[in-house]
């Protein structure tokens, strides 16, 4: 777990650790500014990213909201990606994300 990620208006990333999950959707916790977002990326355990889930294919999240399911070209289903070991790729731009979990 983490307390929270942030990241100014120029922008940052993170890259997790590879892992594995359970559950068919990613949950956020999170809040931008107007101008801010935040998009997420599946990647193989080389860094590749994962077809239909890359940064272009995320949905821009913007706002404050405790709980959101992020997406991916207007689809959340995560099913075909359980059990994979992966990297989850964050790209934030004036935002925090205090949690994620996979439901």
């Amino acid at each position: 777990g983490f307390t929270s990620i942030q990241a100014p208006y120029a922008g940052g990333e993170m890259i997790t650790k590879p892992f594995t999950f359970s559950g068919k959707e990613l949950e956020i916790n999170y809040s931008t500014s107007a101008a801010g977002e935040i998009r997420f990326e599946f990647q193989d355990v080389n860094g590749v990213p994962v077809p239909g889930f890359t940064l272009e294919d995320s949905q821009p999240v913007i706002g404050n909201e405790i709980a959101r399911i992020v997406r991916w070209n207007n689809n959340s289903d995560l099913q075909k990606l359980v059990s994979q070991p992966l990297r989850l790729r964050i790209f934030m731009k004036d935002a925090d994300l205090y949690s994620l979990r996979f439901k």
